[in-house]
Formats: structure tokens, C-alpha cells, sequence
């Protein structure tokens, strides 16, 4: 599994300090840490890049604003965009504030989003 141990420690010592119940697991070809057994994050590296990167879920409404950050990316699998979804690279989490900007926007979408048919 291509993903960064140190990134995922550091997200979840974030949420533990925030006292938010989460788990990890396998899955994308990396990591995704769950809230309310819902996405919150993900974490994989790019294949072309090598390069680790964070996919947050942080809906719709938070988009336009969150695309101009720095690192941030559309996630286009298609050849359409992913509604609600971004890929952030490490200019963009690298500073602890900047990846609690991404865990935050994630956090304040988690209520809304759906949770994913088992």
C-alpha cells in the first residue's frame, strides 16, 4: 500500500486531541480514515508524481474556496471531476495549520455527507 505512516499519525493525533472517534483501513490503493463510518480523509500516493498526497471530502459548498489553496487539486478519475472531493499534495499539509484547515473542512462536511452502501 503506497501511503505515508507519518501522515496518517499526524491526522489522527488532530482528531484525538479533538477527542472525534475515528478508524482507519485499506482501501483506494491507500489509507482512508472514517468518521461516523463515513470518508473524512484519504491518503495514497499520486502514480505518476510518487508523490503522497491527502484527498479530502469536504463537499460542495466548501469547493470553490478550497480549489485556490495551495497543492490543491480536482480529482478526475473520468475525465469529470469529483463533486465535493479534492487531492491536496504536501505544499498544501505540509504546516500543522494547513492540515487542520483540510481535517475541518472535512469535519464540517462529515455530518452531511451519505455513507456508502455496504
Amino acid at each position: 500500500m503506497a501511503f505515508d505512516p507519518y501522515q496518517l499519525e499526524r491526522i489522527s493525533q488532530v482528531l484525538k486531541a479533538r477527542k472525534v472517534p475515528f478508524s482507519a483501513k485499506a482501501m483506494m490503493g491507500g489509507q482512508v480514515v472514517l468518521v461516523d463510518e463515513k470518508m473524512l480523509l484519504g491518503l495514497d500516493q499520486d502514480k505518476n508524481t510518487k508523490e503522497n498526497r491527502l484527498m479530502a471530502r469536504i463537499g460542495e459548498d466548501a469547493f470553490e474556496e478550497a480549489i485556490k489553496k495551495p497543492g490543491c487539486r480536482l480529482i478526475d478519475f473520468t475525465g469529470r471531476p469529483m463533486k465535493g472531493f479534492v487531492y491536496v499534495y504536501p505544499d498544501g499539509f505540509d504546516l500543522d495549520k494547513d492540515l487542520e484547515y483540510w481535517i475541518d473542512l472535512a469535519l464540517a462536511f462529515n455530518p452531511k455527507a451519505k455513507k456508502s452502501k455496504k
